[in-house]
Order: C-alpha cells, then structure tokens, then sequence
C-alpha cells in the first residue's frame, strides 16, 4: 500500500473527527478522495472507450482497498453531523420490530415447521414441533451461532428430506453467494464431516432420502453444472450429471409439488429448457421434457398423470397448457387458461384437486382458484384499491388450502389460508407494529404520469394524512423497471420514519419492470430501454406538477439494475433532483458488457443488448452512466457497494463517483460507501441492516434540508 494513501485516509479521518467536534451543519473540511489515473480503453466498431480507472477491480491490490477505505472515511465525515440522528433513526425503527417473533407453521406430514427471531439476535433460529402445536419445540438450526465471529451470514439452502429425518442447509459467510452445504441428522442432531463447497442456491431431495442434486458456479458466477450426491460419501464422489455449455443459461434443480419428480431447469433471460428424473429413481437418467426454443419460456410442475406447463409460447403474456406424463414435445401441448392480451399469467400453483394462478390486471395481482373435480373457479377479492399479494408456504400437495401473503402501503403484510372448498380466508397472521401502527393516518393512492410517447405510466403514492399539496413536501420516489420484476405497492415499517417527518413515498411503475403485464417489460428493455428512463422521468415532473414535491426537496432511490436508472436518469435531468441514492448500482454498462469474462455479462445480452452487435453498442453507449457524464451542476448523491458482491462488482461506483466529481460544475456532495464484508443485499443482520438504511434516510433528508 503506497503511502500517499495511508496518509489521505488519516487526513480524511482527522478531519471527521474535528467535524464531529465543531457539529457545524455542512462544514466539511476533508475533501473527496482522487483516484489514480491509469490510461485504458479499448475500440469497438470504430469507437475508443475509455476506462482510466480499470486498476480499481482488482480488489487483491491494497492501493484499491485503501482507496475504497478512504471513501468511507470521506463519506462519514460528510455524514458527521447525522451520526446521532443515524443512532435516532436506527432506535426508531428498531423499536418497531416486534423483538420476538414467528412465522406461521407450515405443516409437512406430522410436523408443523417455523422459525423464530428472539430478543437482541441478528439471524433467525428454525424449530418444528411434533403432532400439534402445542408440542414442545424442536431446535434444528440456529443461524446465530453460525455467524458467530463473521461479519456476514446467509442461508441459502434449507431443506428437510422426504422421511423428515435429515436438514440440508448451507452458508455464505461473506456475501459472495457461494455457499457452502451441509447436511445434519436430526434424529442424533450430528453435522455430517461432510460438506461440500462453492455450491449454489438450488437443491432437492430424491424420495431414497440419500440421494442429494445440487449445482455450481463456474468462473464467471455461472450456475453451470448439476451435480448428484449420496449423503455421507466422500465429497470426490459426487457425479456430474449435466453441464450447460450455453454462457446465456442458468442450470437449476428442484422437485415437483407432488414429490414425484426431480427437475434441472435451464433458463436464459427468454427461453426456457427442463429435464425430468422419477424422484423414485435417484441414479437414473434425466430425460428431455422439451427441447428449448429461442425466445420461448416455460416451466412445469407434475399433476396426476400429467404436466402442466407456464409458457410465452405464442403468448406474450403467458399461458396454461397441459401434457401427458408421457408425451411431453411441444407437439403434444393443449391449452388449458388461455393467452389474454390484456392480463398476465404470473405463475399458477397445483395441488391433487385444485389449480390456482395469480394474474396481473391493470397492474394488481388477483388469485383464482380452480375446483378441477366441480369445474367452477373463483377469484378471491383483496379490500385495498392498492395492493400487492403472492403465494405463501404452499408445500402440501394434498390439501384444500391455498396459503397467500397480502400487504398494501398502509397494511401490513398478512398471512392468510384461503380454503379452497369453503371459498373463504382465514388470517393466519398480521406483522406487528411495534408501538402502535393506525393505518388511517395515512393516504394511499394511484397517480399516473404521461411518458414523452403518450403511455400513461402508474405511480403509487403514500403519505400522512393532512399533508398539503404547496410544493414543499420532501419526496422519496423509487423505482427499478428491469428484468420483468414488478416494484409491488408493498408496506414497511421502516419507511414510517419518512412518513411522520412530511415525506410522500411514490413508487414509479414505470416500463421495463412487468407492472403492467409483460407488454410493459419488452417495451423497457433491449433497444426500447430509454422508455424506462423517460418514464421515471415523466413521473418526477408530474409529481412536481401536482405540487407534492418540488426539485429541491425530490430524492430518488434505486437499486442495482436500479441503481443503472438512477445514474440514467440523473445524466439526463440532473436539474430535475435534490438527491440520489444509488444501491449497489449498474453504472459502468459499456466495460461490464464489453469483457465476457466478468460475471454474469453474457447473460445479460439478452436483457441489454450484445455489444458485438454495432446498433446495440451504440443504444447502450448512449445512456450508460459512466459514459454520459457531462460538464453540469449534479445533485447530492449517495453510492453504495458490497465488496464481495458477485452481481453488481464495487468498482462500478466507485468510478462513477469519481467521473462525476471530476465533471459537475457546484459544490453538491458525491459519496460512496462500501460494505466490506458484504455483497449485493447489503448487511445481512437485522440490525445492522437497519442502520443502511439509516444512513439512506439521514443522507435524505441532510441533503433536502428536511429539518429532523
């Protein structure tokens, strides 16, 4: 490590400490750290790129560690004057938690399953009981313990074999999401010597309760290959029983609902392709289900003697279709819900007499329920004009009761079983709000802003009742608008501490995400990405235009592909904000798409573009962040990053700060910190997970000047 840059680093951190003393509001004295300068580029399609600071990712030179720590040491002394509100805030919505605490039971043969979060404990402790509830508790694993002396924990995998004897789990220690299995005897409580390393998230059983498949990640974070394991046999003996050649697919294994078969299910961003293995037959051959079409997704669960299939297959907005057991090519397919060109399929669960699936109309889930022996179906009604719902535990096969979670803005979340005979609901459980929560003080509502092409884009709004439209409310707006995945009007603790200090949330439900069917996804991806851009921008002005906000009190947040956004949008309006706050975000597009050795950068050619392709690097170019930083006044940003993040790596915004300071033309405040033993969510306890967003809410409102 060069000295220069132990010398910065006590500079910036001397400089907190005098700040700290003075508490002069804005006063800071360190000054933003400066980054070597390496010259790097490289040409495509007759275009120099360029990418002075390439040296920053490799994370084993100690000139970039000591540069990440000297950002951290500017960013607390920008942040000095708010520690004790940060200690405010984190109390305040610590104090919200309900300290001990359970999931509701799922029941599985004679055991009811669950975990617990007990007083003062960061990670949750998993128990099932016996016979009844009443039973006395079982303990199966405690996550505390296992993160006792890291600075990190993740469960990945947490799987009871068939006969219930057995418990799979494994643990990333550090954020990188490479896991490592276990496997523990429950009848003699032993952790098998065993363990097996560099595994990924997916896992299954077969029915011998030995036979194990699991997958790993090849250099560039891949899940590639589908292994077979026997329980208690030397780790060199496990046997590869599929490898994915294709950079653009994803291997995963699963078991169907009805325990019948195993699954390797290969997935890109738009096609589809499974495998199936009896899961009585454990060291048998996986066979073809369908070969893979481009551009076709699907998936399947088993149900007596037939498949169902989930499928795009000539059907934007997907579709049910069914197959014998036996004749499963896409020749044999018949439809079973057909394709709507105004409603989306999200995805359907089966049991032994009922088929259930959850579509999106005008951009709110609802439920159906199919009686497959009566051949009626119903829709289960929800009460909030707003509101978000998705499937709970639903691990039994033989049973009338479809499990639901439900929350609005205002509500919540809940826990309900909705009995599929007697076509009622039952709440099984509402979160707690610690305190007291009245959802009546509070306003929940949908706006809509108009896209520069006429779309009219929803925006989800909640606020404190009483709050005046004069122009003057601080606003958070949020918003991701990629890869299909829908920003749900969902309810938080947390944000209450937003709520009760004058600020309008709003969500921007704008194109690229599938808020409004999967139309709303293809019309904000590949070359119609600007859309997504130009939504979230249209939904800023129309919440100015409404007078809930105005420029200097509007902070924006988004994170990863939505950290992408913040740094799009900002390039384009940054006249329009006060703040940024950018998660983990996806800023350096053109370096990231350009090296395909780099994790998870081919796949992505299918959501972005492949930059091979001359009118597809151009698109991108035109609004990758790190590439259209201009000579402007910028607002106040916050990045951050997670050292070990295998998804969206830490020196993307480590350089854009950099890119940034260098080219904005006032005095707003660019900070950027990094988790160093974390990855893309962040801290992983509950605590200290609340203090990030601590600090997200203090940067809010310092830099909006909300008074707190």
């Amino acid at each position: 490590m060069k000295k220069s840059y132990i010398v910065a680093i006590a500079l910036v951190s001397i400089a907190a400490i005098s700040c700290q003393k003075t508490q002069k509001k804005k006063m800071i004295t360190a000054q933003p750290p400066v980054a070597n300068k390496i010259e790097s580029s490289q040409e495509m399609h007759g275009t120099v790129v360029i990418d002075n600071f390439r040296w920053m990712q490799d994370k084993t030179n100690p000139e970039v560690i000591a540069h990440l720590e000297l950002e951290n040491a500017y960013a607390d002394s920008v942040m000095i004057n708010t520690v004790a509100f940060q200690e405010t805030l984190f109390n305040e919505m610590k104090s919200r938690l309900k300290e001990e605490d359970e999931t509701v039971p799922v029941q599985r043969g004679e055991y009811f399953y669950y975990s617990k979060l007990e007083p003062g404990k960061q990670y949750r402790l998993y128990f099932r009981k016996k016979g009844s509830l009443d039973a006395q508790p079982e303990l199966l694993l405690d996550a505390n313990l296992l993160a006792e002396g890291k600075g990190y924990l993740s469960i990945g995998t947490f799987s009871v074999s068939p006969d219930q004897k057995m418990l799979a789990y494994s643990v990333d220690n550090d954020g990188s999401e490479n896991f490592t299995l276990f496997i523990k005897n429950l009848e003699s409580g032993e952790v098998l010597p065993q363990s097996i390393s560099d595994i990924s998230y997916s896992f299954a059983w077969a029915n011998d309760n030995k036979t194990v498949f699991y997958t790993k990640r090849d250099k560039a974070l891949r899940p590639y290959k589908a292994y077979r394991y026997t329980v208690g046999s030397a780790v060199n003996t496990e046997t590869e029983i599929y490898h994915e050649k294709d950079d653009r697919f994803f291997v995963g294994v699963s078991r169907s609902t009805n325990d019948k078969y195993i699954f390797i299910g290969l997935g890109s961003q738009v096609t589809s392709e499974y495998w199936t293995l009896p899961a009585d037959q454990p060291s048998g051959k996986f066979q073809l289900f369908a070969p893979r079409i481009q551009g076709v997704e699907y998936n399947i669960q088993a149900h007596e003697g037939r498949f169902i299939i989930h499928t795009n297959q000539n059907a934007v907005n997907f579709k049910l279709m069914e197959t014998a057991e036996n004749a499963t090519d896409w020749s044999n397919w018949k439809e079973l819900i057909p394709h709507n060109a105004n409603i989306k399929l999200e995805s359907f669960q089966v049991f032994k007499n009922y088929l259930t699936y959850i579509k999106r109309e005008e951009g709110l889930r609802k439920l159906i329920v199919n009686n497959l022996a009566a051949g009626t179906s119903e829709t289960v009604s929800f009460p909030d004009p707003s509101y978000t719902m998705s499937y709970g535990g639903n691990i039994n096969y033989d049973t009338d009761k479809v499990r639901y979670n439900y929350s609005s803005l205002v509500r919540p979340n809940s826990t309900f079983d909705y009995s599929m005979s007697a076509k009622t609901s039952q709440l099984l459980k509402e979160d707690e709000v610690v305190g007291g929560y009245n959802a009546d003080n509070y306003v929940s509502e949908r706006i809509f802003a108009t896209a520069p092409d006429g779309t009219k884009v929803p925006i989800s709004l909640v606020y404190k009742k009483g709050l005046k439209r004069n122009g003057n409310n601080p606003t958070l707006l949020y918003g991701y608008g990629s890869y299909s995945i829908p920003t749900e009007p969902n309810f938080s603790p947390n944000r209450l501490s937003l709520l009760d200090r004058g600020f309008v949330y709003a969500i921007a439900h704008i194109r690229g995400s599938s808020d409004m069917g999967e139309q709303w996804y293809q019309d904000g991806k590949l070359m119609k990405k600007k859309n997504t851009f130009t939504d979230f921008i249209a939904c800023a002005e129309e919440l100015i235009a409404q007078k809930f906000t105005s420029t200097p009190k509007l902070g924006i947040l988004g994170g990863s592909a939505g950290g992408l956004l913040m740094g799009a949008v900002t390039n384009m309006r940054p006249d329009l904000f006060g703040a940024v706050i950018a998660k983990v975000p996806f800023v350096d597009m053109m370096n990231t798409m350009l090296d395909p050795n780099l994790p998870l950068t081919v796949i992505e050619y299918e959501e972005w573009g492949n930059p091979n392709e001359k009118e597809a690097f151009e698109y991108m170019l035109s609004y990758s962040p790190n590439n259209n930083i201009k000579a402007v006044a910028y607002p106040h940003i916050l990045a951050t990053a997670g050292l070990n993040d295998p998804r969206v790596s830490y020196w993307e915004p480590a350089k854009w700060v950099q890119l940034i300071r260098e080219a904005k033309t006032n005095d707003s405040y660019v900070i950027f910190k990094t988790n160093m033993g974390a990855g893309h969510g962040g801290s992983s306890g509950r605590y200290d997970y609340l203090k990030d967003i601590a600090l997200d809410y203090a940067f809010l409102m310092e830099m909006l000047d909300v008074k707190y």
